[in-house]
């Protein structure tokens, strides 16, 4: 049961939790309504842009509120790295027309992409939440960097455009660093 039921949110955390959901909802959009093609590298892009800018939107909205420096310093670097990411990602976006999948390919990557991003946006959007805005962005956060790398190991099983992998690779490596720091950082705040 989502806990914010449970308790009396303040009015902070109603208006973090506000646009949290309207950038969660807007990321939902953004990766489920894009026209996809047979390029896997190209569905791949396109659909991780908008979920590296709700990274982005979600680390400016608990910058609003946190007073808790690891965290502020991890929210920068979310909105540093992904913004970097993105970039890089535009850069080689038009290379990506030069390599079609097979039809079969572009299935069975689209189907598996599809159940890690429904598991995502059920995760996230279900994401208990209390007065403790902190933990409430990490509570978030996780599945949804968990996403990411899930999208971009499932990518890596394809034939995709050579200037894609060291981006995949990156975000993988930079979201497992994540995870384990908000993981950690969220066992020494129940501790507190």
């Amino acid at each position: 049961m989502n806990e914010s039921r449970q308790y009396r949110l303040s009015n902070n955390t109603k208006e973090y939790l506000s646009e949290f959901h309207y950038i969660l909802d807007a990321m939902i959009q953004g990766m489920t309504e894009v026209k996809l093609t047979d390029s896997i590298s190209h569905n791949f892009i396109v659909q991780m842009i908008p979920h590296h800018q709700a990274a982005i939107e979600m680390s400016r909205n608990l910058l609003k509120y946190t007073t808790n420096i690891p965290l502020q310093d991890m929210a920068q670097g979310i909105i540093t790295e992904q913004a970097k990411s993105i970039e890089n990602m535009r850069k080689i976006l038009c290379d990506c027309s030069e390599l079609d999948n097979s039809k079969r390919d572009a299935c069975l990557y689209e189907r598996r992409t599809k159940q890690i991003m429904e598991t995502m946006f059920s995760r996230m959007g279900n994401a208990c939440a209390n007065n403790q805005i902190d933990g409430n962005f990490m509570r978030e956060m996780i599945p949804h960097h968990e996403g990411a790398i899930e999208m971009s190991r499932n990518a890596l099983k394809y034939d995709i455009v050579s200037s894609l992998k060291p981006i995949l690779k990156e975000i993988i490596t930079s979201q497992e660093k994540g995870i384990i720091q908000m993981e950690r950082l969220l066992k020494e705040m129940r501790c507190e």
